[in-house]
């Protein structure tokens, strides 16, 4: 339901414990991301049992209900498992002609870029010190060749194979405790390793007056905004850049023409599919802001989706995305904005209308700003805000010399992540933005 999804909240089952349902019916929804998604059944069937209630939040990957499918998909099931049986005997065998002792863990298992992005996937390996399900110390991990041999395959680092439940002797893993993992969707995958470090810094435990008044129970898209917005501080060196644009051109192009425009294409022009308009030429020419981090890798995105920051009537934010906004001309963009704005006006956002974008707008000007830094929407590099456009006496180049004249005026600022993003890349991209808002064709057709 999305590459950074990491857990989702159980709205509500409509299938019951016992009940049977066909292959595509909804058996229930899921917000995930702020928004609601219907879950439809893979395959026919019954539901046996369901491991969580409504309103319970659930970590990705973890197994939410046990299914009994039909005789077709059985038998093609008890085949996989008949083979993975078979396999995992010659695993075995090997194993035992290899070595009759165990290895100790001494480096972390390669992992492959697919996971690098996970939080199990560092480094190296600190050792928890209650990773047991007993609770007990294990600094001591053994585990054996043919279990490293299979996190290798599976790409799962140490730290992931220390928070798997253990039943054999001592707390040692078994090789069927590993594939029961893996078969219930690896859910410890995302887990934070435990880390102690007695140099590291610790919050102080300070007692502060919160003061008495009228207590708000966040709600959970309030919930998981501060979530994402902490995330992202702590995550990306947040970085930003100023300057400021003479937005006369524009202002004046879209106040004479915006009345034809709507009578013409049916569609209302805002300054908002301008401003995507312009970022996205922006990006073709500076192509590295458009990206994201994985690991250690920078990954380019190919396409220009540009998310909106939007307001919602609660007052929570949400951020619509205008998909490929490079290759759209300005109807085009403006029915997507319109679309996307109604959209989140009246809480009808689906799951494709929020996901991939690989960069972010907010119009803090809508609101009456100035200026703002705003917070980067992760997994990407960089947010542009765009303050209020007010007019100022401005000093003017003319042909007769510098002049004082009234002219519309707009600040720009850009959080970027410092790991990849210098001060150039930076500058040189937000100046460019307001290059193409102070170039505007004054005599552009509509």
């Amino acid at each position: 339901m999305g590459e950074s999804i990491t857990e989702g909240t159980i709205i509500n089952w409509l299938v019951n414990e016992g009940d049977s349902f066909e292959e595509g019916d909804i058996i229930l929804e899921v917000a995930t991301d702020k928004v609601d998604n219907e879950v439809p059944a893979p395959v026919s069937g019954t539901l046996v049992k369901t491991l969580f209630n409504a309103k319970d939040v659930v970590p990705v990957g973890t197994v939410i209900a046990v299914l009994e499918i039909s005789e077709e998909k059985s038998s093609k099931k008890q085949s996989v498992t008949s083979s993975r049986s078979e396999s995992s005997k010659e695993d075995l065998s090997r194993d035992k002609k290899s070595t009759k002792k165990s290895s100790h863990l001494a480096s972390p298992v390669p992992s492959s870029s697919s996971n690098s992005s996970s939080n199990s996937n560092s480094a190296s390996f600190s050792v928890p010190s209650n990773s047991s399900p007993s609770g007990r110390s294990v600094g001591d991990l053994f585990f054996s060749p043919l279990i490293i041999s299979i996190a290798k395959e599976q790409h799962i680092s140490f730290e992931e194979l220390s928070r798997i439940p253990a039943t054999g002797n001592e707390g040692r893993l078994r090789k069927s405790d590993l594939f029961s993992y893996l078969e219930e969707g690896r859910p410890y995958k995302f887990a934070q390793a435990v880390i102690q470090d007695p140099t590291a810094y610790r919050i102080p435990q300070l007692n502060f007056d919160k003061g008495k008044g009228k207590i708000i129970e966040m709600d959970r898209m309030r919930q998981m905004i501060a979530d994402h917005m902490v995330y992202s501080k702590h995550t990306a060196p947040h970085v930003t850049a100023y300057v400021e644009a003479d937005m006369t051109n524009m202002v004046n192009w879209r106040n004479a023409n915006k009345e034809a425009f709507q009578k013409k294409h049916g569609e209302r022009l805002t300054f908002t599919p301008l401003f995507v308009e312009a970022v996205a030429k922006a990006i073709k020419d500076f192509p590295n802001i458009n990206a994201s981090v994985d690991g250690s890798n920078i990954i380019v995105k190919e396409h220009i989706n540009i998310g909106m920051a939007t307001a919602l009537p609660s007052g929570n934010l949400i951020v619509p995305v205008v998909k490929n906004a490079d290759q759209k001309d300005l109807r085009t963009l403006a029915e997507n904005v319109n679309e996307m704005a109604n959209k989140a006006r009246e809480n009808k956002l689906g799951g494709d209308d929020i996901k991939g974008s690989t960069f972010t707008i907010s119009n803090v000007g809508t609101f009456g700003s100035v200026m703002g830094t705003p917070i980067i929407n992760q997994p990407e590099v960089a947010i542009l805000a765009l303050g209020i456009i007010k007019k100022r006496a401005e000093v003017i180049e003319t042909k007769k010399g510098d002049e004082i004249a009234v002219r519309s005026m707009m600040y720009l600022s850009l959080s970027f992540d410092h790991r990849v993003v210098d001060g150039f890349l930076g500058g040189s991209f937000v100046r460019r933005v307001a290059d193409y808002f102070e170039q505007f064709d004054s005599n552009r057709k509509i």
